[in-house]
């Protein structure tokens, strides 16, 4: 009788770790990129994505609590991340509460509150297509910065009437997309890294 605890014994679960770990890599893996299928705007204070959604339980708390009803759940459809939080900023854009009930509540810190608040956070990252935009083309405009709830620190216009994204200041949360007077937006917000 093989004890565990000889040559062979110790052979064989070395061999044995290693091929668990391989295959625990390989499933992280399979994971990771089906969760990088379909990226979404999480709301405020998010886990970056795969803790997020080993955290999120789904509860639906962080939605009941939003005041401009910017969160929605995805769907069955979404797979792993069905039933987790999202905010579309098509529909609705997140208006950047001064306290985020959202991650306030949540009661598994799948969202938490960052230390400074909105200091440093992202839930998307701006780009200006200035083709689209009116103010390179001599009309003046400006309704995408009074839109930004961060105001100047984020989003200003210049001496030449243009909009200019300020990338340390904006939170990316979509107002100015959404409110912007061209079709489609001169705004595109994509996925913030990290």
């Amino acid at each position: 009788m093989i004890d565990g605890t000889g040559p062979v014994g110790g052979e064989r679960r070395r061999l044995f770790r290693s091929a668990i770990d391989r295959w625990l890599g390989h499933v992280v893996e399979r994971t990771e990129k089906r969760i990088a299928r379909r990226q979404y705007f999480r709301p405020p204070g998010a886990l970056p994505e795969v803790g997020f959604l080993a955290a999120c339980t789904r509860c639906g708390a962080c939605a009941d609590v939003c005041p401009s009803s910017a969160i929605m759940h995805v769907r069955a459809e979404g797979g792993l991340a069905a039933g987790t939080p999202y905010i579309d900023p098509g529909v609705q854009p997140c208006t950047v509460c001064p306290d985020m009930p959202c991650a306030s509540v949540c009661p598994t810190d799948a969202l938490t509150v960052p230390p400074a608040l909105w200091e440093g956070y992202r839930i998307g990252r701006l780009e200006l297509v200035a083709e689209r935009c009116i103010t390179f083309k001599g009309t003046p405009c400006g309704v995408c910065a009074e839109a930004c709830p961060v105001g100047p620190a984020a989003l200003a216009i210049d001496e030449g009437g243009h909009p200019v994204i300020r990338s340390e200041g904006c939170v990316g949360c979509g107002l100015c997309v959404r409110a912007c007077v061209t079709s489609p937006s001169s705004f595109v917000l994509t996925y913030a890294e990290g």
